[in-house]
């Protein structure tokens, strides 16, 4: 398969049929279907398709989609930023970490973000740990649950580097901030699993404790 032929099946109308041609290009890797498969990454509107896209970009030498990939962080288009993310954090090369910037990790797009948050977790270098659970608890309280869920669990994933700075947030702040973070330590002290009702609970005693109020 040509990157011709490559492109013109990742265009096709039906999903399934782009599904199967980013399995093979995954399959067969060719360093010329880097360029395709990171393109197509930024446009294609199945989510199941750009996962298999992301797969085939694992399978090409690092050294190839790491730089391509870094480059379309500056894209203009959301999708393009987030994918892009999503595949870095999948590669785990260390390259991509200083790509990784405080525009990325308070993007105004949501999935852009959230895709930021996990790969900063994971590329993080030693010793970097407490100031990104500084920087990634500023997001405490804001945008939607998903945001939360996503945000609780990188801090999670960063460990007891996020304490400090999570029982800061859950003493002081907005209600929405107090419950973000006293959920998020519920969860990182094994306490509560299911992140819905650690929210529940850390809700509860906010209440107890003196109301929502701001």
């Amino acid at each position: 398969m040509t990157p011709i032929e490559l492109t013109m099946r990742l265009e096709h109308p039906d999903g399934s049929a782009r599904l199967r041609a980013a399995l093979a290009a995954g399959s067969q890797p060719e360093p010329a279907f880097v360029a395709v498969l990171v393109e197509r990454c930024g446009v294609d509107p199945d989510f199941f398709v750009r996962d298999m896209l992301t797969w085939a970009l694992t399978r090409h030498p690092a050294d190839l989609t790491v730089p391509r990939l870094t480059e379309e962080l500056a894209s203009p288009f959301p999708q393009a930023r987030s994918q892009a993310l999503h595949t870095l954090s999948k590669i785990r090369d260390p390259r991509a970490r200083p790509f990784i910037t405080a525009a990325l990790l308070h993007d105004e797009e949501d999935e852009v973000a959230r895709a930021a948050w996990r790969a900063a977790v994971v590329l993080i270098e030693a010793g970097e740990e407490g100031a990104l659970a500084a920087d990634l608890a500023t997001e405490l309280g804001h945008r939607n649950r998903e945001c939360w869920r996503s945000l609780s669990r990188a801090l999670v994933d960063l460990g007891e580097d996020s304490r400090s700075v999570l029982e800061r947030a859950a003493a002081s702040g907005t209600f929405a901030v107090r419950v973000h973070a006293a959920a998020t330590l519920l969860i990182l002290d094994g306490l509560q699993r299911d992140f819905r009702a650690a929210v529940e609970e850390a809700q509860r005693a906010a209440l107890e404790v003196g109301g929502p109020a701001e």
